[in-house]
């Protein structure tokens, strides 16, 4: 079975490093770029990019709100429709840069607490995938578990969504992911990250923050670029995928 590894790269600022992005390049096989509004800029964009292109793997944007500070990690009520207007502008930012140079996008997520909001509130989730889809329907749209994305990509013509598994992070009952600020919603134990990636590899469940198992029907893997560890903890991700006769791929290159 093919399965897609990605990260969430592009996540500095200026001089200003997040994570190993180059040495993680080496081993996933597909990037969520951050285009400017959390983090990233025009340099550090165009040089993800031409990363990706070297290395052959699929990339695309990881749209937040305008939140340089809080890192797009603090919620902020905004109008749906200058939201779409946000959306669209980091969108075509990352994509207008990536056609100039060769490698369009192939993908797109949405990034930290936006993410969570439209994750699990459909109304939310309807204007701004639409968004998505005027822009490019063929855009894959990558996200966590959600029914309301789901819907919202329906409403919007049938946009391909694909369900990322997340490493490192709790889920609830209902398949969303825990609230950052409560205990154990980030998993920082290596060892309890990967016998998690192990479980969902071998049965295609998750261990809920409630102890109980759930399905999650995923075929992608994340692993968060800023989080110490992340080189080795990916090494050792696509390990599991290969060692359970698996191949890790480009999530444009797995048929929907």
């Amino acid at each position: 079975m093919d399965f897609d590894l990605n990260a969430d790269l592009g996540e500095g600022y200026g001089p200003w490093k997040m994570g190993e992005d180059e040495a993680l390049m080496e081993i996933i096989s597909s990037a969520n770029v951050a285009c400017g509004f959390h983090a990233g800029d025009p340099v550090i964009m165009q040089r993800t990019i031409l990363e990706a292109k070297r290395r052959g793997i699929d990339h695309g944007a990881h749209v937040g709100f305008p939140d340089l500070l809080g890192f797009g990690r603090r919620r902020m009520i905004i109008d749906p429709k200058e939201l779409s207007a946000y959306v669209v502008y980091q969108l075509a930012a990352l994509a207008g840069m990536a056609e100039m140079l060769g490698h369009p996008i192939t993908l797109m997520s949405f990034h930290g607490a936006l993410g969570n909001m439209i994750a699990a509130d459909e109304e939310l989730a309807v204007p701004l995938v639409a968004a998505v889809a005027a822009f490019d329907r063929s855009l894959i749209l990558r996200s966590s578990m959600s029914p309301s994305i789901r819907k919202a990509a329906d409403k919007a013509g049938g946009m391909r969504v694909e369900t990322v598994f997340h490493a490192d992070r709790a889920y609830d009952e209902n398949g969303l992911l825990v609230n950052r600020k409560l205990p154990g919603a980030v998993i920082k134990d290596q060892a309890m990250a990967l016998d998690r990636v192990k479980q969902f590899l071998d049965d295609g469940t998750a261990t809920t923050i409630e102890g109980k198992k759930i399905r999650i029907s995923a075929r992608s893997i994340l692993v968060h670029g800023d989080t110490a560890g992340a080189v080795e903890m990916a090494g050792k991700v696509r390990a599991l995928i290969e060692e359970g006769g698996h191949r890790v791929t480009p999530i444009s290159r797995i048929a929907a």
